[in-house]
């Protein structure tokens, strides 16, 4: 990648931010397993952070009363940066993620130590404070996080509900924290999988030579 310091001097500080910015272009290269829609393609990482971002705009009158949206938008934002060196791990692939958490730590270090440094320290801060989900803001975000993805699933014949690794009980588990994020879309989601259950969509292998994780 070209220096922007090729381009125009520039100030120590607002070179930084602009590498930065360069930098994360990145995620639009990493693949999720979630397809979209029209089942073309799998989306890509920015993609995801930019749609769960506007369920969040869309979705906050549903959550508890005093919940700081930018917050929020800040932490769906920049949540998935880290898959920039880190990839991104199926959620329902358990191998995939046992690593998963040192991969991320080292990333975090080294993508907002390109910052300067009391800003990529807040980011980090607000980054961690996701991870953890023990704040208002962090459950909230977590639950768009997993509500986009099993909505997609669901509207997609599937998706990767199919896939061999997943199981009720992992897709019960993973969407667990919408209860604490909204009783509204907890019920909503609860129902999402329980018909999709009821079709046979979880952990079921699709025909012979089709990819079990993309929708029909």
């Amino acid at each position: 990648m070209t220096a922007i310091s090729e381009f125009l001097p520039i100030q120590e500080h607002l070179r930084r931010q602009l590498e930065f910015v360069l930098e994360i272009d990145r995620l639009k290269q990493v693949r999720r397993e979630t397809h979209l829609l029209d089942g073309t393609r799998r989306e890509n990482s920015a993609e995801h952070s930019w749609h769960i971002a506007v369920m969040a705009m869309l979705l906050a009158e549903h959550a508890e009363e005093g919940l700081n949206l930018e917050r929020v938008l800040k932490m769906l934002l920049i949540h998935d940066i880290v898959e920039i060196d880190s990839g991104d791990s199926f959620c329902y692939d358990e191998k995939a993620r046992q690593s998963q958490a040192d991969r991320e730590d080292a990333a975090t270090r080294r993508l907002f130590g390109l910052l300067p440094e009391e800003q990529g320290n807040s980011l980090f801060e607000i980054w961690r404070d996701f991870e953890a989900q023990a704040t208002p803001e962090a459950i909230f975000a977590a639950t768009v996080d997993r509500l986009q993805p099993l909505l997609f699933d669901c509207m997609s014949d599937g998706g990767t509900l199919r896939s061999p690794e997943t199981t009720m009980q992992k897709v019960i588990a993973r969407h667990q924290i919408i209860n604490a994020g909204s009783p509204l879309l907890a019920g909503y989601a609860n129902h999402l999988i329980r018909t999709a259950a009821g079709k046979g969509f979880i952990g079921k292998r699709s025909e012979a030579g089709e990819d079990p994780k993309k929708p029909d």
